[in-house]
């Protein structure tokens, strides 16, 4: 598990424990999700280059750090992961959005791809492919192809809650793709559902069943 990053932060796990209580209304869940997703964000961009600029103060003339290298890309994987844009670009709010729709076969558990929009310069970038679960692993396999596919070399996932099913289909398909994670949960079910889990993640976030 190398290439993977558990967020220990107390404040993102205790949020992960409200977020999973079952009586946590739309509102609050959906608040949650962008406030973990900012967490995770600050987190991992803990070792994002810096330069120095020249720049003047009220003051006086100062030299101060700024990111250097790289601009970066938010991916979410539809729908879930639209709870977790606005958190990042709390953190990054330069970065581009880009977005990959995937639905999962109800019964092959597959993911179908049904829509496919990213920045024009997104191969220039470094991109987080976001999603607030990582069950099977399929949706999340299926998205980092398509942005290798279109020439993307630096790329993050980050997700809340993952199974080790899902990280080992996302490591044995992507080695090369870091996998940042707030806590990993014991298994998948018949279903295909992370236990324990939270549910339906899109569904908590938007109100539906």
């Amino acid at each position: 598990m190398s290439n993977v990053i558990i967020m220990d932060h107390p404040l993102i796990q205790h949020k992960i424990g409200l977020l999973r209580r079952k009586e946590t209304g739309t509102k609050d869940f959906r608040d949650l999700i962008s406030e973990i997703a900012m967490l995770e964000c600050y987190e991992a961009t803990r070792d994002l280059p810096l330069g120095d600029v020249d720049i003047e103060t009220p003051v006086a003339k100062a030299t101060v750090k700024e990111l250097q290298g790289k601009k970066l890309a938010i991916v979410p994987i539809l729908r879930a992961g639209l709870g977790m844009v606005e958190g990042m670009l709390r953190m990054i709010p330069a970065a581009k959005v880009g977005h990959i729709g995937l639905y999962r076969d109800e019964n092959t558990l597959e993911p179908i791809e049904y829509y496919c929009k990213l920045p024009d310069d997104c191969e220039e970038r470094e991109v987080f492919v976001v999603d607030p679960m990582l069950a099977t692993g399929g949706s999340c396999v299926a998205a980092i192809w398509r942005l290798k596919d279109r020439g993307v070399r630096h790329i993050h996932l980050m997700c809340i809650i993952a199974a080790p099913e899902g990280i080992e289909a996302v490591q044995k398909a992507h080695p090369d793709v870091e996998i940042i994670i707030g806590a990993k949960d014991e298994r998948l079910n018949e279903y295909g559902y992370i236990v324990p889990g939270l549910g339906d993640a899109g569904d908590r976030i938007f109100g539906t069943k």
